[in-house]
């Protein structure tokens, strides 16, 4: 089953929610960022959380989640769009630690409990809209609904997961979001608090089988949860050759001679995605022409 999310009401509307499956999606950033375990765990939560917050986004809209701890992991970048598609890298990919005492990854700790994490939305207006908020505990579920509460005044109750096996394959990952809107009760807000507490764990779900309006009726059964858009979810970068080459010309022609004079040839590596571009000598060439030329450049 490909992955997808959903979206949904319940209690009259007074909740909007949440939930999908990205075990390939997390699978394929594994493989594309040779990962350790403890560390696509903590990238494919953070690619989940962006999915989330940004189901809602619009055509030509994104977001952009930074998770920026003292852990060994260093910065992790996720970015999502309007199409579901999700993008993102760990500074440090191959960081590592022993599970804690429970035998589970020890995400929190390979993140860091000190440190900030920042939403930024491109809505498309003049100035992004941006926020922050302090960790709380690294393990980036609890960092999400804490943001949320505190820079978007919404409470929030965000479950994420991810189950690694003994091979690092993934065997499941997903999330839910379950907010409760602008006039929900007090009694509205303390019955998702409880729902919260006994909700299996959302990998539980996952690896059960379960989909993503499993998951949302799992959360809200008995608040008569309706069920909205349906989207799929994909790791899909936006780095292409033309963007490359564009970059490149944006050194300028003396910097391309240089670059060309000791290298030979011009590789960029795409941080979010992995892929790697080549530009040999004769397309350098090329893009040098264009430039001195001042006409469109281009390669042969």
């Amino acid at each position: 089953m490909r992955d997808y999310m959903i979206r949904g009401t319940a209690a009259g509307e007074r909740i909007r929610a949440v939930a999908t499956v990205t075990t390939e999606t997390v699978e394929d950033a594994r493989i594309r960022h040779t990962m350790s375990a403890t560390a696509t765990a903590a990238l494919g939560r953070s690619l989940t959380a962006a999915a989330l917050l940004g189901a809602g986004l619009k055509a030509d809209q994104s977001l952009m989640l930074r998770v920026l701890g003292d852990g060994p992991i260093g910065a992790i970048v996720a970015q999502a769009d309007a199409k579901g598609h999700v993008r993102g890298y760990a500074m440090n990919p191959r960081a590592d630690l022993p599970e804690t005492a429970q035998r589970k990854l020890d995400v929190g700790g390979l993140v860091g409990r000190q440190g900030t994490l920042h939403v930024t939305r491109d809505l498309g207006m003049r100035t992004p809209y941006h926020g922050s908020a302090p960790l709380v505990s690294g393990e980036i579920a609890e960092d999400v609904a804490a943001y949320l509460a505190a820079s978007e005044q919404i409470p929030s109750v965000v479950a994420l997961g991810v189950l690694v096996d003994r091979d690092l394959h993934v065997l499941a990952s997903g999330g839910l979001c379950v907010q409760a809107l602008p006039g929900a009760s007090a009694e509205v807000v303390a019955d998702l608090e409880a729902r919260a507490h006994r909700l299996p764990p959302i990998t539980q779900l996952v690896a059960d089988g379960c989909s993503p309006e499993e998951i949302l009726t799992t959360a809200l059964g008995g608040m008569d949860p309706f069920f909205g858009t349906v989207s799929p979810v994909a790791f899909r970068c936006r780095c292409s050759r033309r963007r490359v080459e564009e970059m490149l010309c944006g050194l300028g022609p003396d910097e391309l001679e240089a670059l060309l004079e000791q290298e030979g040839q011009a590789e960029v590596t795409c941080r979010f995605c992995g892929d790697r571009y080549v530009l040999d000598r004769p397309e350098l060439v090329a893009l040098i022409a264009g430039l001195r030329t001042g006409g469109r450049p281009g390669v042969m």
